[in-house]
């Protein structure tokens, strides 16, 4: 086991990149397994995700190829139908194997999706679309996985989601991309990773649009084949890293983001008055002012403020002048960090707003809710953070709990680190390039 030992104060300068999007590399491996041919994918990060996802591509008869940040795939055949309960566990988006599995197999064997413990992320709408489309799909219960099968192709559907779903959206446009006939999907997620996934498997022969900002169409083909595609840069990595400029009073230019994608983020950043500059090349983030303004955030599905968001964001209220707040409408039980943020002297009080809709406000299922859940958290701030002894509990739980270390002043040990390995390619070693004190060590 590792963790990270940091000592906070000191600025982050300088130009950097940011890795490829993790949440299409993650996706595109699955695409990759709807055709026989070769599938070349540029710019991948070496995270830990990535590489589970390629263990199971392995598992099925897949063979990968990885040098310099390029992947070569070639699944020329599947030899199974199940994928190893010990490999999916760790992440979700190894559901969205079923689909290439019943396409080129006619049956699958799925367990529940894992990954970051931060709420039930049912698939729920995800079984019930491919359902639609033909699919047998029954949940055994003693052995916890999903037992589907398909007789000839996949059927085409006019289907609306009930809430907004990112992985749902993805693995639905993939079920239809080979389906017979012309699927429509309304109130379909409008993320960027969701329509790089579709120039992916247009790229492949696929013929997908989106016709309205919330309406994918999508016309079935026989048969897809290979391609070269390259992601671009991960949305939440730049916010991270912007942020953590701002915080330790650097300057921090990052190339080749733009501002789509990032427009809430920067249209509520300018209401703290912390500056940046939007190059065509990129944006550097930076801060002439000590004490920001508050603001009240609320996260919501793209176009909104990103749940992925709100962490870092919290940290960066702790700097502002005043109450903040920020509520959480698209997980259930997602302020995992605040316990450990505290430690470092945050004022932070979690509650539950008063919602008169709560089935039209919040995006999780209201089923897997509880009492002891809180969906909004208030910051006091200005404070001084300090160094602490904290334990990161999910992925951008790390970022966060890093954030407020490069913040705080001392010396601050960082347990949990897998988790964040999970999502960010070597992420001290770039923190260390732009200033950061920050050491990887191994404990017992």
């Amino acid at each position: 086991m590792e963790k990270f030992i940091i000592k906070g104060g000191k600025k982050l300068t300088g130009t950097v990149s940011v890795s490829g999007a993790k949440n299409v590399a993650l996706k595109a491996i699955v695409a990759a397994c709807l055709t026989d041919e070769e599938i070349i994918i540029e710019n991948i990060p070496l995270i830990s995700d990535f590489f589970v996802m390629t263990e199971i591509l392995k598992e099925l008869g897949g063979k990968i190829e990885i040098r310099d940040h390029i992947a070569t795939i070639n699944v020329k055949n599947i030899v199974t139908s199940k994928i190893s309960l010990e490999e999916a566990a760790f992440v979700r988006t190894s559901s969205m194997f079923i689909v290439p599995l019943l396409i080129r197999t006619g049956h699958a064997l799925i367990p529940n999706p894992g990954g970051c413990r931060i709420g039930a992320r049912p698939i729920d709408r995800v079984i019930k679309g491919l359902g639609l489309m033909g699919a047998s799909i029954d949940y055994d219960h003693k052995d916890g996985f999903f037992h589907a099968k398909v007789k000839g192709r996949l059927k085409a559907i006019n289907y609306k989601f009930d809430k907004n779903t990112h992985t749902g959206t993805e693995t639905l446009i993939l079920a239809a991309s080979m389906a017979e006939g012309k699927t429509v999907l309304e109130n379909a997620a409008q993320e960027p990773e969701i329509d790089e996934l579709i120039n992916l498997v247009n790229k492949m022969g696929g013929n997908i649009k989106r016709t309205k900002p919330r309406t994918i169409v999508v016309e079935g083909v026989k048969k897809l084949h290979g391609t070269t595609f390259r992601i671009g840069p991960d949305r939440n990595e730049a916010v991270t890293i912007a942020i953590a400029s701002i915080l330790t009073g650097g300057s921090v230019f990052i190339k080749e983001v733009k501002r789509e994608g990032l427009m809430e983020f920067l249209d509520v950043l300018r209401k703290t008055g912390v500056e940046f500059e939007e190059k065509k090349d990129g944006i550097r983030f930076f801060s002439s002012k000590k004490i920001l303004r508050p603001t009240n955030v609320e996260t919501t599905f793209y176009p909104g403020f990103m749940t992925d968001w709100q962490g870092p964001w919290a940290v960066l209220m702790t700097a502002a002048k005043g109450v903040s707040t920020i509520h959480e409408t698209v997980y259930e039980n997602r302020f995992g960090y605040v316990k450990e943020l505290k430690k470092m002297g945050a004022k932070l009080m979690l509650y539950n707003p008063k919602v008169k809709n709560p089935e039209n406000v919040y995006n999780f299922n209201l089923n897997d809710d509880k009492k002891e859940y809180r969906h909004a958290a208030k910051i006091k701030g200005p404070v001084n953070l300090h160094n602490a002894v904290v334990n990161i509990s999910d992925l951008r739980a790390g970022a966060t709990l890093v954030l407020a270390a490069l913040l705080a002043k001392g010396q601050s040990v960082v347990f949990g680190i897998e988790h964040l390995d999970r999502g960010y390619e070597k992420f001290e070693q770039r923190l260390k390039k732009m200033g950061a004190d920050i050491e990887r060590v191994n404990h017992e």
